[in-house]
């Protein structure tokens, strides 16, 4: 018998033990037993048998191979000797006969071939030689086989219940999402119509308001024409006293009297239906405002036009060149200016000594001041195409634009152009001659760099 030891070697020594070479042959060939063939079951059962033995049997007793091994404890001898103790008990008859000798003087009809548990009764008929061997093995084999089997059909069994019950909760989530969706449908469809109601009822008011508008000014046309009129008959009488001055002066003179008194009354008369048609423009005005804010038509809040130019990160008529700050002063002063900058072409202009990150940060900081003084609308646009450092951020008021790869400056330039509506004074700050030129056939203001650098640096 052989203690446990500390020093036990791994796997590969056990494995790598070499073969008795004195057993290489069986001392007795085993009874009608295909050893090669054994079910795995089987060789586990006769490794643990052998494994729990060899420990307690005398060393002499023990083959050559096997000696390493029984200083293992059993449970560690059967894990890493398996091939080599069943390997052993094929060739060594003795070792069989040891084996079931010391199971019979410790564990008196624990290993008998007519055990209840096949894998017992078919190690015990492999090591005792039973004519009825094979037959134990192959009902062990067999009995392995049907419970795996069983607990494959168990296992299936199971998954079944599990996607019986995933079917019945997708069923029960599909449900409730259709009738999610007829609820939605049905609350998009009265929305609908209120809507559609709703546009009916201001287009009514819209188009009542139109009407009026129209009369008031077919008002005004008649009220002109009436005033005309009676300004020409009075000239007329006005020459013809004047004609009859040399003989009735003082006739002549209240002619005059008269005439002047029928100009101021009909002065007075149109301004004050001057005065009458401005207050009824205004309040038909007011009135559109309102139509418009009730139906959300346009708005400040949102984004204007430039923000909304494709090829970036972040109008019809021919303009006039602006080429003095007095020009300039002037259309700063309109409401609503937009001012382009050709970012690059005003910085190399300006300051083409300081490297390009330093003239972008510079420009954006004058222009941020500009519009602070001035109120305008700013956009720079600058290439994006081998800008390295992070772009620069735009101040108030400014917008700082960089084009996308494989997009010019100049592209987004005339689309932030284009994008203004009509009547929308727009300037734009290039000395880039085409740049200029199409920009002017759009409607907007062709700048030169000098200028606007003269109108940044006066503050």
């Amino acid at each position: 018998m052989y203690p446990d030891a500390d020093d036990s070697p791994g796997a590969g020594d056990v494995a790598s033990c070499p073969p008795d070479e004195t057993a290489a042959a069986p001392d007795e060939p085993a009874a009608a037993v295909d050893w090669a063939r054994l079910p795995e079951p089987v060789r586990t059962r006769l490794a643990e048998v052998a494994a729990t033995a060899v420990g307690e049997l005398p060393v002499a007793d023990v083959p050559v191979p096997l000696r390493r091994l029984a200083r293992f404890t059993p449970a560690k001898r059967a894990k890493l000797g398996a091939t080599t103790l069943v390997a052993e008990l094929h060739s060594s008859a003795a070792l069989r006969t040891a084996v079931l000798a010391w199971w019979d003087a410790h564990r008196p009809g624990e290993l008998d071939a007519g055990s209840e548990d096949p894998l017992t009764a078919a190690a015990a008929g492999v090591l005792g030689a039973d004519p009825n061997a094979a037959e134990l093995v192959q009902a062990a084999a067999r009995r392995g086989e049907v419970a795996e089997l069983r607990a494959e059909r168990d296992a299936a069994l199971s998954r079944v219940d599990k996607l019986t019950v995933e079917l019945e909760r997708l069923r029960g989530e599909l449900a409730e999402a259709r009738e999610q969706a007829r609820s939605a449908d049905q609350q998009r469809d009265v929305e609908y119509q209120q809507l559609r109601r709703r546009v009916g009822e201001q287009g009514a008011k819209l188009r009542a308001a139109n009407d009026a508008k129209a009369a008031a000014e077919n008002a005004v046309h008649e009220l002109r024409r009436a005033a005309e009129q009676e300004l020409a008959a009075a000239l007329a009488e006005r020459d013809r006293e004047r004609a009859r001055a040399d003989q009735e002066r003082r006739r002549a003179a209240r002619a005059a009297a008269e005439v002047a008194a029928a100009r101021q009354a009909a002065r007075e008369a149109r301004q004050a239906d001057e005065v009458r048609l401005g207050l009824l423009l205004d309040t038909l005005g007011g009135a559109v405002s309102g139509l418009r804010r009730e139906l959300a038509l346009g708005g400040g809040g949102g984004p204007r036009p430039g923000d909304l130019v494709a090829g970036v990160r972040g109008a019809a008529r021919a303009g006039a060149p602006v080429d003095d700050l007095a020009a300039l002063d002037a259309l700063l002063a309109l409401p609503a200016v937009h001012l382009v900058v050709d970012g690059y072409n005003v910085s190399k202009t300006g300051y083409p000594e300081l490297p390009l990150a330093d003239q972008r940060t510079r420009l954006v900081g004058q222009l941020g001041a500009l519009a602070a003084r001035t109120g305008v609308e700013v956009t720079v646009v600058f290439d994006g195409s081998g800008v390295v450092a992070a772009p620069t951020r735009g101040s108030r008021g400014v917008r700082v634009l960089f084009s996308d790869a494989g997009v010019l400056a100049d592209d987004v330039i005339r689309s932030l152009v284009a994008a203004e509506p009509e009547g929308r004074p727009v300037l734009v700050a290039t000395s880039d001659r085409a740049v200029m030129e199409s920009v002017r056939r759009r409607g907007a203001h062709a700048l030169p760099s000098p200028v606007l650098l003269a109108r940044l640096v006066r503050g």
